[in-house]
């Protein structure tokens, strides 16, 4: 298939059932650092650990000063893990570059400093977007097919952004004159509770945004909507995006609130559009000034073909018929058409028209990197490796290149693998999907200790901590067999953290 692997788990009813704890010193780094939440300054030196003597976790800085407590970033990664393990989760390197990239670009306009941001995408239709304490922001691959342009999806990305750098979970729970902490787990809970319930509309409400954890305080959290709004409108101002994008996504989304009545996308029941929202907004955006943005507004394009085409990937000639009547570019439904194709078996004649646009595109490192996966998804092993390797060449580092190289190596030199993801693994060390693929690249290569290593990180990213530490168990007994040393004093460090990640939900 050249669509991008798709990762679907059964919804159920769950609470949360691990939380974080500080990195055991003298681990290898990609052991230690999805644990490692430290904020670093310019010059190298740690910032924001609140206690010397416990984790250094970052601190999620606003332009007045608030910052994410270390419960709330732990709580955070803790629901994140949780989330991975109960909902349906696109796993497409090209788009979470992609995202990546964007949410990159607006935070630092957004007051949250260098917080790292995590996002998750989710296979879903329906439109949302959702932020939760401690730097976690998730897409649904619907939120692209409803956003026409790229300014669209920075204005929601960006308002999303608002929400945390005010930390309205937190002062919202406050003001309700709550225990934030536990409040705030109770809530996240209740958000995966929720998905239990199955469907689209289960789905929506476990990723209902701030907004929706003050129900029943309506004007609170207008003010929190509000907030988020002029936040968000600066910032992907200052982006360089139009402002009034924001204007035309709030007039679209109350087109669709009012075709829809009373049952809309639960982020416009989380976010509503009242009239006075609207007229702000707008007043603020006519204030406002940008200059033209230098990005190739085409990449967003793309990737909303393949968020169609995952949407729509039963029939993908819905996708290829949404773009058309939207005016698209026509250089994306070009692209829509290689990548419907290639799914039919017509790789030949895929390669080709993304050769083609690749060679109309140079700046566009997703055509060539999309070529290279199709021909992997084709059986052709050796020429992705050999695609994946010139994208290299010119865009060292570049995540979805070094990703498929190290799975097409697989294949072929399984040594080889192991260090192209080994070191892939350090820089992405909260990406399951690296540590699915490193721990395979291990057992292939002769590693078995690290292997099982390997694959106990991954259970742990994915929530299921119970697993992880079995699996560590089973680790430890290849190492001592292996007579390797070093391997067993690694596991065991791991093991500590990985039981300190589960009794510390107790806090919570």
């Amino acid at each position: 298939m050249t669509m991008p692997r798709r990762i679907t788990r059964c919804l159920i009813v769950c609470t949360l059932s691990l939380a974080l704890a500080s990195p055991v010193s003298g681990q290898p780094q990609w052991n230690n650092r999805p644990l490692d939440f430290s904020v670093r300054d310019s010059a190298g030196h740690d910032i924001g650990a609140e206690d010397s003597s416990g984790p250094a976790l970052p601190s999620l800085t606003s332009s007045v000063g608030q910052a994410a407590s270390n419960e709330e970033v732990q709580l955070g990664r803790a629901w994140l893990r949780q989330f991975r393990a109960h909902a349906p989760l696109w796993d497409d390197p090209v788009t979470q570059d992609y995202l990546e990239s964007l949410i990159a670009r607006l935070l630092p306009h957004s007051g949250l400093g260098n917080a790292k941001i995590l996002v998750t995408l989710v296979e879903s239709p329906t439109l949302n977007a959702f932020a939760v304490p401690g730097g976690v922001v998730g897409v649904n691959a619907g939120l692209f097919a409803f956003a026409e342009g790229e300014a669209a999806l920075a204005s929601v990305l960006a308002h999303e952004l608002g929400h945390l750098s005010q930390r309205h979970y937190a002062r919202g729970v406050a003001r309700a004159e709550q225990t934030q902490i536990p409040a705030m787990a109770a809530m996240l809970a209740g958000m995966l509770i929720a998905a239990g319930g199955g469907g689209d509309a289960g789905i929506g409400v476990a990723m209902g945004s701030q907004a929706a954890l003050l129900q029943d305080q309506l004007a609170y959290s207008r003010r929190f909507e509000q907030e988020a709004d002029r936040i968000g409108l600066q910032a992907m101002t200052e982006a360089g995006f139009d402002p009034m994008a924001m204007v035309e996504m709030f007039r679209a989304m109350q087109r669709m609130a009012s075709l829809q009545g009373g049952n809309p996308p639960e982020f416009l029941l989380s976010h509503p559009v009242t009239e006075s929202r609207l007229s702000d907004t707008l007043d603020r955006a006519r204030r406002l000034s940008v200059e033209a943005s230098p990005r190739d507004a085409l990449a967003y394009h793309l990737i909303r073909a393949r968020a169609l085409l995952a949407i729509h990937d039963r029939d993908p000639g819905q996708a290829a018929t949404r773009l058309t009547e939207d005016g698209a570019p026509q250089a994306s439904q070009r692209y829509l058409a290689a990548l419907i194709d290639a799914d039919a078996g017509k790789a030949d004649s895929a390669l080709r028209e993304l050769d083609a646009l690749a060679r109309e595109h140079p700046d566009l490192a997703m055509l060539p990197v999309s070529a290279a996966y199709l021909a992997f998804d084709a059986g052709r092993i050796d020429e992705a490796i050999e695609r994946s390797r010139r994208q290299l060449r010119f865009m060292p580092g570049y995540v979805p290149a070094t990703r498929l190289l190290g799975e097409a190596l697989l294949q072929r030199d399984p040594d080889e693998a192991w260090r192209v993801l080994d070191e892939l693994a350090n820089r992405r060390p909260e990406d399951p999907q690296v540590f699915t693929l490193l721990a395979e690249a291990a057992g292939r290569s002769g590693r078995e200790a690290l292997g099982h290593l390997a694959r106990a990180e991954q259970l742990q990213l994915t929530g299921h901590i119970d697993a992880a530490i079995r699996q560590l168990g089973v680790a430890k007994r290849v190492a001592e067999r292996e007579g390797n040393t070093r391997a067993t004093t690694r596991i065991a460090q791991r093991r500590e953290a990985f039981l300190g990640y589960r009794e510390a939900l107790e806090r919570f």
